[in-house]
């Protein structure tokens, strides 16, 4: 079982400039809360406690005002600062003392997933022993992304990072599970050519050692990357939409501990105090009724 996340909530946010030159992304509002919120819920929804937040130096405080250490959400927050990106796997030399010897979740902190069975694949897949696992969704731009290709079996046979000619269509999202070898993986790794350690070149290591599997966000579900202005305010639209036509919140973090059990009424109570007069905080008061 993982019991462990981690969220990169580092990087340059270069696509998003100006918006991100005095604020970090991952605190910018999508729709009704900050981005960071979202990839949060997800480690929550798999049943994820012990959470490491990686950010950029000098933007620790930042992060502490919204998510405190000690927090209403029943959870364990620790936070490391990114001296400079260096690459995904960064993250798992970062956190080498953290991960210690347990498995790890990853996700990346500008990632937006949603969906039905989405708890259910989540809890599913975090029992397992040992290798990688990454989950696939469907995009009309895969060479935008990188790329699995699988065989007759859904076996990763294939990862290519942003191929210009493809006949998959399969891109790899920003949520991965690893076992503890990740770290000394991630120590093998050499710079890319653009000066970064790759996420598929660690990828590869898990599947040269038949150690790599495969999980897919289903139709229903939506994966949705807001890495740039265009996608960012597409997914702000789509959470209103839902939100708006369900009148059920999504990413709303008390929600989720109370429903697991990790919080109880005057937790929430202390968040709506915390949160203010706001329709989050209505929202809140209407769980506890």
């Amino acid at each position: 079982m993982i019991k462990k996340g981690i969220i990169l909530a580092g990087g340059h946010g270069s696509r998003m400039s100006p918006l991100t030159k005095a604020v970090n992304k991952q605190l910018l509002p999508l729709y009704d809360k900050p981005l960071i919120f979202y990839p949060l819920s997800i480690l929550m929804l798999a049943g994820i406690k012990n959470i490491l937040i990686i950010v950029n130096k000098g933007q620790l405080n930042q992060f502490r005002k919204i998510l405190p250490e000690k927090n209403n959400l029943g959870i364990k927050i620790e936070y490391k600062e990114q001296l400079k990106p260096a690459g995904l796997p960064q993250a798992f030399t970062i956190g080498e003392k953290f991960i210690g010897k347990d498995n790890v979740c990853m996700i990346l902190g500008d990632n937006f997933f949603y969906g039905q069975s989405l708890t259910k694949i989540l809890k599913k897949n975090s029992v397992f022993q040992s290798g990688a696992k990454v989950f696939l969704h469907p995009v009309k731009n895969p060479q935008n992304y990188g790329v699995a290709f699988l065989n007759s079996k859904n076996k990763v046979i294939k990862l290519v990072e942003k191929p210009k000619k493809t006949k998959s269509n399969l891109a790899v999202t920003g949520l991965y599970f690893f076992d503890s070898k990740v770290i000394d993986l991630s120590k093998r790794l050499k710079p890319s050519k653009r000066g970064e350690l790759e996420i598929i070149d660690l990828l590869n290591l898990y599947k040269s050692k038949k150690k790599l599997k495969a999980e897919f966000i289903g139709r229903g579900g939506a994966w949705l990357d807001t890495g740039n202005v265009k996608d960012y305010y597409s997914a702000s639209n789509f959470i209103s939409t839902i939100e708006s036509r369900q009148g059920l919140k999504i990413a709303c973090l008390e929600e989720i501990a109370f429903n697991n059990g990790w919080i109880k009424k005057n937790n929430i109570l202390e968040s709506i105090k915390f949160y203010g007069n706001c329709n989050y905080s209505k929202y809140l008061k209407s769980i506890i009724k």
